[in-house]
């Protein structure tokens, strides 16, 4: 028997200032945790990870008016939710940790401010930006994702009520059984490794579909775009899902 480990698809959501991992291997859920640092999720997971779906943005503008390409896509693959995708700052304003001077930088670089959703998501934006340039094996297995984007993929059209919501909730669920019977009690399993912890809901509903997206299954991995550009640190600007078919014409 070979003694090497079974790899492991890892899905990661940014909560409230710490990451709550979701863990498959080949057969189905392996275990869920929660982490401080992206760089501890890094450690747990570097000899494992076949491939790791983060939900913050990677690939990163560093000045200019133009906005990322996968973000417009992303936003004409969900219709009704298509409010959940942020436009990040430019790199260097994901380094500030006040609001006003994120948005000084903002629109010094790129003419525009900043949201304060965007804002709130800046230090798990920034702490895997740096990691990816630090750390080349860590480059080789992460990847952006959104998790609307996954949810919309998997349910085969858009969603209509806002995850926030009871209603959102029972959508999500919903298409994540349509997507693997097992789903619920994945979810159930997930949501119990977060004891001790602040992980709100809509936050292990996140996880657990990029850890299916992130797991080989049903269709392709994709990526809005088709062909992604790069930033300036040769980052790729591009959001991950798994479909029989691409999501829109581009």
């Amino acid at each position: 028997m070979s003694d090497v480990a079974e790899p492991l698809y890892v899905g990661a959501a940014w909560s409230e200032g710490s990451w709550f991992a979701v863990a498959f291997d080949r057969s189905g859920f392996d275990h869920a945790a929660v982490f401080d640092e992206v760089g501890d999720l890094w450690v747990r997971y570097e000899e494992r990870a076949e491939r790791v779906l983060v939900d913050v943005p990677v690939g990163l503008v560093e000045e200019g008016e133009e906005g990322r390409r996968c973000d417009e896509l992303a936003r004409r693959a969900l219709g009704p939710t298509s409010g959940t995708v942020v436009t990040p700052p430019v790199r260097e304003a994901t380094r500030k940790r006040r609001y006003p001077a994120a948005q000084r930088v903002n629109e010094r670089k790129a003419g525009r401010g900043v949201s304060e959703r965007a804002f709130a998501m800046s230090d798990g934006i920034a702490a895997v930006d740096e990691l990816l340039q630090n750390v080349p094996e860590a480059r080789a297995a992460f990847a952006a994702s959104h998790p609307e984007v996954c949810f919309r993929a998997f349910a085969g059209e858009p969603l209509e009520h806002d995850t926030a919501y009871a209603a959102g909730y029972a959508e999500r669920m919903r298409t994540l059984a349509q997507h693997d019977r097992d789903a619920p009690p994945v979810v159930q399993a997930a949501a119990a490794a977060t004891e001790g912890y602040e992980v709100a809901v809509a936050d292990v509903l996140d996880a657990v579909a990029l850890a299916y997206t992130a797991a080989p299954g049903d269709g392709e991995l994709r990526t809005l775009p088709t062909d992604p550009p790069t930033d300036a640190v040769g980052l790729p600007m591009a959001i991950t899902y798994r479909a029989e078919s691409p999501l829109v014409t581009e």
